[in-house]
């Protein structure tokens, strides 16, 4: 069984489809020793809980900080910090695509359908059709993310006003109309790919407990406020800087090494823009069966095997906007 059948999607996700395909990732790349390869491949149920557990709990103690000390700077902090998690929940929805977040296969696929993807209005099944040919096909003419990463570098002006779109819900409000005209045949539309097979019910489902769960609290208004609005908002900015910093201005070639960008975070970028290891992306094409809790341990055994000088990486997402916008 080849790594090139398991990416077209000729073997399923069960199981054994899953080890199948990480034994021929293995025999494919040899960044690392092997033996550090499969220890770092193993899934957990255990975390996998932990971070739908983290994902959910940061949205509601954020929610609650705002119910507590109910002043602007709360609500904007609680705004920002929502939105990132939002952007968790797609990161972590990822993982579930590339049947590593869980060990237990009808688990990875259940809570990444219904507790990660769904809420944001994702559809984790098509997306992981879709994923896949962007792994296939990296930063190459069939990437069907390719155009998310070929306008740039562009003008500084040019970045802003497409900063501007996100933050105003225009970006959110396009890629949704794009979405409900393809259901009905009509044309793709730029970053819509991932949304082609969606059905809105889950969405609905999921977004009418959270609208419940607002009821139940006494405060329904903050479902519009600090569930809808950072949703059409924030996250979508946020995502925008996240498929920057991942292949923007990378090559057009077939090395992982170096078409793909690992970018440093600290503190304040790991909150806001690069939760759950999402920065560490040069490992992620390396290796894209290593779930994405041992990232960073697979960026330090990278670089102890003498491949730092090889790999794209930036210092900060600052630089990556520089580079973007040269």
């Amino acid at each position: 069984m080849h790594l090139r059948q398991a990416m077209r999607g000729n073997v399923p996700l069960t199981d054994g489809g899953v080890r199948a395909h990480l034994q021929s990732m293995e025999h494919a790349i040899d960044y690392i020793p092997k033996e550090e390869v499969r220890r770092m491949a193993k899934r957990s149920d255990l975390w996998g809980a932990w971070l739908t557990v983290h994902v959910w709990g940061v949205i509601a103690l954020a929610v609650a900080a705002y119910i507590i000390f109910p002043n602007p700077f709360v609500f904007a902090a609680s705004f920002l910090i929502i939105g990132s998690r939002q952007h968790g929940l797609s990161i972590l929805a990822h993982d579930t695509a590339h049947g590593v977040m869980f060990q237990n296969r009808k688990l990875n696929e259940f809570v990444g359908k219904y507790f990660l993807a769904a809420p944001y209005g994702g559809d984790m099944i098509a997306y992981r059709h879709y994923h896949l040919k962007h792994h296939r096909h990296t930063q190459s003419e069939n990437d069907p993310d390719l155009p998310l990463s070929a306008k740039f570098p562009t003008t500084k002006a040019s970045l802003r006003r497409k900063f501007l779109r996100d933050i105003t819900g225009r970006t959110y409000l396009r890629l949704r109309i794009a979405s409900w005209k393809m259901r009905k045949g009509g044309e793709k539309v730029e970053g819509s790919d991932a949304f082609q097979k969606s059905s809105p019910i889950p969405f609905f489902v999921s977004n009418a407990i959270l609208f419940g769960i607002f009821i139940l609290i006494g405060h329904p208004w903050l479902y519009l406020t600090l569930w809808l609005l950072p949703m059409w908002t924030w996250m979508f900015a946020v995502l925008r800087l996240r498929n920057i910093a991942e292949h923007a201005v990378t090559t057009n070639d077939d090395n992982p090494l170096t078409h793909a960008r690992t970018t440093h975070a600290n503190v304040i970028e790991r909150i806001l823009f690069a939760p759950y290891w999402v920065n560490y992306h040069v490992e992620h094409h390396a290796y894209m069966f290593v779930p994405c809790y041992r990232l960073k341990a697979l960026h330090k055994a990278m670089v102890a095997n003498g491949h730092e000088p090889d790999m794209e990486i930036q210092n900060d997402y600052g630089a990556v906007l520089k580079l973007a916008s040269a």
